[in-house]
């Protein structure tokens, strides 16, 4: 019987089933809530629990059995989030932790108060998903107050005041996409933060959708504006170096204050830039440049001149005073001795003012835009502008913000090169195939009138008839008559004189290889030879005296046809208009002679 005991206990050990992980409560409701034991909350130091709510229905225990299995193997997985933590207990750990300089700090945590905590701040971090977010971006556009949609009036300060016309109704408002995209960069950073400590398992925001970076749109000021300012601002002598060194170094307005006598080489003419001076309301101190490089600037001479000028400037007024220069003093000084530096807000606005009292809409930034565009403009590479102006990754920051001033300067690089290139050999046989095989209407209009021309019906010195005529006796449009005279004049056959038609200049056959006269050289337009030499010429092309391009080229100087063809080439490289082309003239000589052979003047280009 003992026996018989202990096997009915031993097989009755081998029925018992394993403990069940959580537990299912029903509701009043009829629901049923899961829940899973997860652990201790490494924030609060309280137990912590997954919990699921399965609403009622005919497969209610089947579904909650499931969300019990799939909680259980979460935490088995470790793929859970370990605290019930909410979005504003995250960000406070996370600006604890985060090295950031001072002033960045505090523009991140005022985003986060202004936009972060009173919208999500309150939501656990393990329920973030991409919906949330996408909600989040879509009310962050809506309106940059966070309104309830309901009317009110807006005030300047919540201090007791008295209202005058700042006053105004509420007006919804985007927050900027620049804005937006910080503050995504500031949720992804403490959501990075959150996953290392195993809060959550995943990121969430990989998932959501941040408006797309503006493209960027420095504005500097023109040559124009800058010339006004430097002028207005140089009525105070300390101020206007001020003005010029930004404009000519590019500097931002922490580093111009944050300059020392130290790090200025009059005699080497280097600008040592170490160090820039931050400021957030009241609060100013000393730090490390923006991209914490410390780059060395040349100064051209006219700029080490003014910088001499301006220490003896002001040791003249420390010795006016009986003062000692600071054995560290600061350039830019409101103190005799240079022993404080100026505040950064204070230079923004005695600038804003300045530009204010001169109509130009523009910022103390601008005159560093203003430093990179001419340099570009003048065709300094990217890498050496991205060094004076301090931007990292070696000019990936230059060529994304100057972008436009880049492919403008690259475009002018390439017309220049294009001006000096050996100019195409004409197209010998296009006349001759124009004639046979005419491609286009006005080709078909010129290839007759040709022809009339070679049968004597027209003699030279007569006049074609008017472009209306043209155009009625051939049955097309008059602009067509006129593409096809264009082509005559272009063949040599014809020229235009405005306002008295169009006159014959030539009725021979020309040969397959275009050799066709030049009209100045002949009363009659006859050739002034069979078959002239084809030859190497040094051209020089020239704009009421001034030259605008030269290239060497074959050509035959005899060819008034190829002449004007590379004359017009010439001039469209150059950035003329071949319209005007009356107003050029081209000089040609024998490649490597200093002899004048010629100066080609070509006819008026167009009928009037």
């Amino acid at each position: 019987m003992r026996v018989a005991g202990t096997l009915l206990l031993m097989a009755g050990a081998g029925r018992r089933q394993k403990r069940q992980r959580g537990s299912i409560e029903e509701l009043p409701s009829g629901s049923l809530r899961v829940t899973v034991y997860a652990g201790i909350d490494p924030v609060t130091k309280r137990r912590h629990y997954l919990r699921e709510v399965i609403p009622p229905g005919p497969s209610t225990r089947k579904e909650a059995d499931k969300a019990l299995r799939r909680l259980a193997g979460l935490v088995d997985e470790r793929r859970n989030p370990r605290t019930n933590a909410t979005v504003d207990q995250l960000l406070d750990r996370h600006f604890e932790l985060v090295g950031l300089e001072r002033s960045t700090l505090a523009t991140y945590v005022g985003y986060a108060d202004k936009h972060i905590r009173p919208l999500i701040g309150g939501v656990q971090v393990g329920a973030l998903d991409a919906d949330l977010f996408d909600s989040f971006y879509a009310e962050l556009r809506r309106c940059r107050e966070h309104c309830d949609r309901r009317p009110y009036v807006e005030h300047r300060t919540k201090r007791p005041h008295e209202c005058d016309a700042r006053r105004r109704p509420h007006s919804c408002t985007s927050l900027g996409a620049s804005t937006i995209r910080q503050i995504h960069f500031i949720l992804s950073g403490a959501l990075k933060r959150a996953v290392r400590w195993r809060w959550i398992a995943t990121n969430p925001i990989v998932e959501a959708e941040p408006p797309p970076a503006p493209k960027p749109s420095p504005r500097p000021p023109t040559a124009q504006e800058a010339a006004q300012i430097l002028a207005e601002a140089w009525k105070d002598p300390d101020w206007g170096l001020l003005v010029w060194v930004a404009m000519v170094t590019g500097l931002r307005r922490g580093e111009l204050c944050g300059i020392r006598w130290r790090h200025v080489d009059l005699t080497g003419g280097v600008l040592a830039l170490e160090r820039s001076i931050g400021q957030r309301s009241a609060e100013t101190w000393e730090k490390d440049t923006k991209t914490h490089q410390h780059r060395r600037i040349a100064l051209d001479p006219q700029t080490v001149d003014l910088l001499r000028e301006h220490r003896q400037r002001c040791a003249g007024r420390a010795e006016a005073l009986g003062l000692e220069p600071a054995k560290d003093a600061f350039v830019f000084s409101l103190a005799p001795d240079g022993s404080t530096h100026l505040l950064p807000d204070s230079v923004s606005q005695r600038y804003g003012k300045l530009a204010k009292r001169l109509g130009i809409q523009t910022s103390i930034h601008k005159p560093r835009h203003y430093s990179a565009t001419e340099l570009i403009a003048a065709g300094v590479d990217v890498r050496t502008v991205a060094g004076r102006l301090g931007h990292g990754g070696g000019g990936t920051t230059t060529l994304r913000v100057y972008a436009a001033w880049v492919s403008e300067s690259d475009q002018r690089a390439a017309a220049g090169l294009f001006s000096r290139m050996p100019a195409r050999p004409a197209n010998g046989a296009r006349a001759e195939q124009t004639i046979t095989e005419p491609r286009h209407p006005y080709e078909a209009v010129a290839a007759a009138l040709r022809r009339e021309m070679e049968a004597g019906s027209v003699t030279v010195g007569e006049q074609l008839p008017a472009i209306k005529n043209l155009a009625e006796a051939h049955g097309v449009s008059a602009a067509t008559a006129q593409r096809a005279v264009s082509l005559l004049q272009t063949w040599g056959y014809v020229e235009v004189l405005p306002g008295r038609g169009v006159r014959v200049l030539y009725t021979d056959p020309i040969d397959t290889t275009d050799h066709l006269p030049d009209p100045a050289s002949s009363s009659n337009g006859s050739p002034l030879g069979e078959h002239p030499r084809r030859q190497l010429f040094d051209l020089v092309i020239r704009h009421r005296g001034t030259v605008v391009a030269r290239l060497t080229t074959e050509l035959d100087r005899t060819n008034a046809a190829e002449l004007r063809e590379v004359m017009s080439a010439a001039v469209r490289r150059s950035g003329g208009d071949d319209a005007d082309i009356g107003e050029y003239e081209m000089e040609l000589r024998e490649a490597g002679e200093d002899e004048l052979v010629t100066t080609f003047v070509a006819p008026v280009s167009s009928c009037r």
